[in-house]
């Protein structure tokens, strides 16, 4: 039966530490480009920034609501990085962890295509994955909009009931619950939601949860 199961990892501080360089550099590159498109100081962008992350999950939405503004425009301006390379953090033998678990593997993730892909090459694990949902393969519809989970899965013929969604962020785990799928949530916490079936510090200790899992 583990050959039917589907793996569904995000991308960004799952299978990547995000946090010390990718995310900065995002931050500042997003609040850069409302600077230039909606002629903003520093100080009025980052604040429009909060609000539209607190209205809307994402400033990306609220730009296109409020700006009309052309989703990938703004997401390759701000998804650039000239030295990607030393900017990924991955975790030791991360590959092997990932080909250690049986089934199909999914990349989902609210990122940019061109971005998703640049940071699997990095970190060498490209090969692994049957394919990656980007946020215009969900016609920018973010999660933890369920919109895209149920898209993932007609496109690919998998039951959610045999999927297991592997996330950093407890909203994102909270739909796919609700879904019927198994999650695991990769964080530091000592305690978990009741919606997370397994918690892990990091990709490698999913192995090691394999009879809550499959």
């Amino acid at each position: 039966m583990t050959r039917n199961v589907a793996w569904i990892f995000d991308l960004d501080n799952t299978l990547h530490n995000a946090t010390p360089h990718i995310f900065p550099h995002i931050n500042r590159a997003m609040t850069a480009y409302l600077q230039q498109h909606l002629q903003l100081d520093e100080q009025a962008a980052g604040e429009l920034r909060r609000d539209y992350w607190q209205r809307y999950g994402a400033t990306l939405l609220g730009l296109i609501r409020n700006h009309g503004t052309d989703p990938r425009h703004f997401l390759w301006h701000t998804h650039q990085f000239p030295d990607l390379r030393r900017m990924v953090v991955g975790e030791p033998l991360l590959r092997h962890a990932l080909r250690r678990l049986p089934g199909r593997k999914f990349v989902f993730s609210n990122a940019p295509v061109h971005y998703a892909k640049a940071v699997l090459d990095v970190l060498g694990i490209s090969d692994l994955f049957e394919a990656v949902y980007s946020i215009e393969r969900v016609h920018f519809r973010p999660k933890p909009d369920a919109y895209g989970f149920l898209r993932l899965c007609r496109a690919h013929h998998l039951r959610p009931r045999r999927c297991i969604m592997v996330e950093d962020s407890l909203e994102n785990l909270r739909t796919a619950k609700r879904l019927g799928m198994k999650t695991v949530w990769v964080a530091r916490a000592e305690r978990a939601p009741a919606y997370v079936d397994v918690r892990v510090a990091g990709i490698a200790g999913i192995s090691n949860h394999a009879t809550t899992l499959y």
